[in-house]
């Protein structure tokens, strides 16, 4: 598929590596904010929407849950990006030169190991491949950043040390979404992302639920947050095995839809190799 698929952040970013590797034949359209991926895409500027939800060290993304009802646009995909941090120098600068590490406040914590050991200060920049850039135009040999091996090659910057986080299960869970949905059985697994509102009554939620242990339809995530800034106002977000066709899932839908005051599906897509 040739055509623009949109991300947040700069060029050399963790959402730009999952654009490489998920749509390898397309163009890439950097942007500063989620908002403004959104609204590339809703406009076509942009194919396809690339979108971090959650990561296996820091949880949910923010803000995206919020975003996805009122995006206007539909998941058609998912994909999990392992997240490698490596040490990014300027050309001919060694391990041992380096005295200061940029990259963002989240990836500071996760190669604090590394930092010590190395005798290195960690330094907070509002983007990792911002920080990888701005050494490369800094051109100095004793800071360097912490980012993707993709930012290496996009700064032109050597890569002094690989794969430098703590933790050995870094992953970045994407949604591709695009301004059509695409329902269509795309492989043997699929998956439905659906939010809903519960009505206010009694045990409303335990009830929802009901209709997919019954149904035996098994819920991947189910998350709670405020909307419309009120304490008393939440909306659920999940994630099921199957397709909306399926009859254990229509079931269960029909179910959840007799409880709640809002319920809306936004997007089925097959459920990726890396689940």
């Amino acid at each position: 598929m040739s055509g623009i698929i949109a991300f947040q952040g700069e060029p050399g970013a963790y959402s730009h590596q999952a654009c490489r590797e998920t749509r390898p034949d397309m163009e890439v359209l950097p942007c500063r904010t989620f908002e403004d991926v959104i609204e590339a895409t809703r406009a076509g500027k942009a194919d396809l929407a690339m979108l971090p939800v959650e990561n296996t060290t820091y949880g949910r993304v923010a803000d995206i849950h919020r975003l996805l009802p009122e995006s206007g646009l539909h998941i058609i995909d998912e994909a999990f990006v392992r997240v490698h941090i490596n040490l990014l120098g300027v050309p001919g600068a060694q391990l041992s030169d380096v005295k200061e590490a940029f990259s963002h406040l989240v990836l500071l914590p996760q190669c604090a190991r590394f930092l010590r050991e190395n005798d290195i200060q960690g330094r907070v920049s509002p983007d990792n491949a911002r920080a990888a850039r701005e050494v490369a135009e800094n051109g100095i040999a004793s800071q360097a950043a912490l980012a993707s091996e993709l930012a290496a090659e996009v700064y032109g910057l050597d890569v002094l040390a690989r794969h430098v986080e703590d933790a050995d299960h870094n992953t970045t869970r994407f949604l591709v979404m695009a301004r059509e949905p695409d329902n269509s059985r795309r492989g043997e697994s699929m998956m439905t992302t659906f939010v809903f509102r519960v009505r206010n009554i009694p045990a409303a939620l335990y009830k929802a639920m009901g209709g997919f242990a019954t149904n035996g339809v098994n819920m991947t995530k189910l998350e709670s947050y405020m909307v419309d800034g009120s304490f008393s106002a939440t909306q659920f977000y999940a994630d099921i095995d199957g397709h909306p066709e399926d009859r254990d899932v229509q079931l269960a839908l029909e179910e959840l839809e007799y409880f709640t005051s809002e319920l809306r599906i936004l997007g089925t897509y097959p459920a990726s190799i890396e689940r």
